[in-house]
């Protein structure tokens, strides 16, 4: 039975593409609907035994390590690091995944959330899975980093219960912006409602693409950060609202104080003049 394991991992927010393929020698202009294929040429000299080994690098921020051992994966970031200076905080990988395709005759074709058993890989095998693999993962990472956000509000909740609005400006447009980044991420970078192109023209590997999104339950993850991502900022609204109430209210009393300190200092020209 032959296989092919993968290794994806959402490392960083972004990873510039071109840069990395001017430093392998590939001569071609990346957008963000591409990924970077470096295949066991471009490997060679960075890894000690690269035959049958590839690396999927997306704009995202996944990588996706096929037939890497965890040290030579740890290498290869090392490596990429040099070029793509994002990637020199990593020291583990805090959101990843693995998957297998195995090829066999002896058992019957079928996939589930860890492997696909076919009877022969095609071409479009190992781009669909590295591609799955790399949302699902980029979206775990954004999930993490909103459930850490809903905390941080949970936590203004509490004081805002006792009567204490502990927020600035400042802090508000903080976490506005990273809602919006939340997004912005989820649709524009990761794609995640946008197919590969050779599903396009490809009929097995759409139906292929199809199950594994189903499998990794993208479409629902999306829902639900979505869903998270706008209460977020119902809630952000309602701090913003109350925050520029309490506002209106100290410049109130500001312009009462004024208007007393007037009358007072008027009697007091009245009472030394007479």
């Amino acid at each position: 039975m032959a296989l092919a394991s993968f290794k994806a991992a959402a490392l960083t927010n972004e990873i510039g593409l071109n840069k990395l393929a001017a430093h392998f020698g590939i001569d071609r202009r990346f957008t963000w609907e591409d990924s970077l294929l470096l295949t066991a040429s471009s490997l060679r000299g960075i890894l000690r035994e690269p035959a049958d080994k590839s690396v999927h690098v997306y704009p995202f921020g996944a990588i996706v390590f096929v037939n890497c051992q965890h040290h030579e994966i740890m290498d290869l970031i090392r490596y990429f690091s040099q070029v793509e200076k994002s990637l020199a905080h990593v020291q583990q990988l805090d959101h990843s995944d693995e998957y297998e395709i195995q090829v066999s005759n002896q058992e019957p074709p079928g996939i589930s959330n860890d492997y696909l058993i076919t009877e022969a890989e095609q071409p479009y095998h190992r781009d669909i899975v590295a591609t799955v693999l790399a949302k699902s993962v980029a979206v775990e990472r954004i999930e993490a980093e909103v459930d850490i956000l809903v905390d941080e509000i949970e936590e203004i909740v509490a004081n805002l219960r006792q009567g204490r609005l502990s927020v600035s400006d400042d802090q508000l447009a903080k976490v506005s912006a990273r809602i919006l980044g939340f997004k912005l991420a989820a649709v524009s970078y990761i794609m995640l409602l946008d197919k590969p192109k050779i599903t396009w023209n490809n009929e097995a590997a759409n139906a292929l693409f199809d199950e594994l999104c189903t499998l990794f339950e993208l479409t629902g993850r999306y829902e639900i950060m979505r869903h998270k991502t706008e209460m977020l900022m119902d809630i952000t609204q309602v701090f913003a609202d109350l925050a520029h109430a309490k506002r209106g209210n100290r410049l109130e009393w500001a312009i009462i104080v004024l208007i007393a300190i007037e009358i007072v200092l008027a009697l007091i020209e009245m009472f030394v003049k007479r």
